[in-house]
């Protein structure tokens, strides 16, 4: 058990075709995790699950101490989320999205105007908090979903394939904002087939087929070769 992010022996099947296989990992808080597989690894199912989008017939989830299967919503609450497709009104500023956020989530009307200011500072928006969405350009459109990930204050950050789309300096940028949040104590698993979003610092989870392939450092689990030649050499870069 850990105060982030524990899987052990989590599996899931479309029918007869095995898309996780008995799965198991302990993330901390204060790491940055890259999850790195090639398109039909699995990574898709993993994130299903872990947002309770799909139910793991066995195996557990623990986010920061609690069971998501015995006590949902107090697993949730710990979660932050940024899925791959977005998921902002376009028609609404950035603080209207945040605000229609914490309603949904049942936050307290007392001091969300300051909690609201602090995320988005957090994220460098806090300029931006009047413009409309649909105004922004995709880097700050990430960034407002981050923003909105971290207004009730979760202790696990789960980002899925969050860069998709974006330009270079807009993925860097994104890159470098969630490695900081890590540093500041959040478990951040970071979901990716893209092997420059990932630094040798960084806990690495190879998945392949449905299940772990290599798990540890980056630097470590590369040794000699560039992270991109490893990783195409261990999976062809194929599911």
């Amino acid at each position: 058990m850990t105060d982030g992010l524990s899987v052990r022996d989590l599996a899931f099947s479309y029918g007869s075709k095995d898309a996780l296989k008995g799965v198991s990992f302990d993330l901390p808080r204060g790491r940055f995790c890259a999850l790195l597989g090639p398109n039909g690894a699995g990574k898709s199912t993993l994130v299903s699950l872990l947002t309770r989008l799909l139910v793991s017939p066995g195996g557990e989830i623990s986010i920061a101490g609690q069971d998501l299967r015995r006590t949902p919503g107090r697993a949730l609450a710990r979660l932050g989320v940024v899925f791959q497709q977005p998921t902002l009104d376009l028609d609404l500023t950035v603080r209207q999205n945040l605000s229609y956020f914490a309603a949904l989530h049942g936050l307290p009307r007392n001091g969300l105007p300051a909690r609201i200011e602090a995320a988005l500072r957090r994220l460098d928006m806090a300029e931006r908090a009047d413009e409309k969405v649909r105004a922004l350009n995709g880097g700050h459109r990430r960034r407002t979903e981050l923003a909105r990930a971290l207004l009730h204050e979760p202790q696990v950050l789960l980002l899925d394939e969050p860069t998709v789309g974006l330009d270079a300096a807009s993925r860097a940028g994104i890159v470098a904002h969630v490695h900081d949040l890590a540093e500041q104590g959040l478990c951040v698993l970071w979901t990716t087939h893209l092997t420059d979003e990932v630094r040798d610092t960084d806990h690495l989870l190879v998945l392949h087929r449905g299940g772990i392939l290599a798990e540890g450092s980056t630097g470590d689990i590369r040794g000699e070769q560039s992270l991109s030649d490893w990783f195409l050499q261990k999976t062809g870069g194929n599911a």
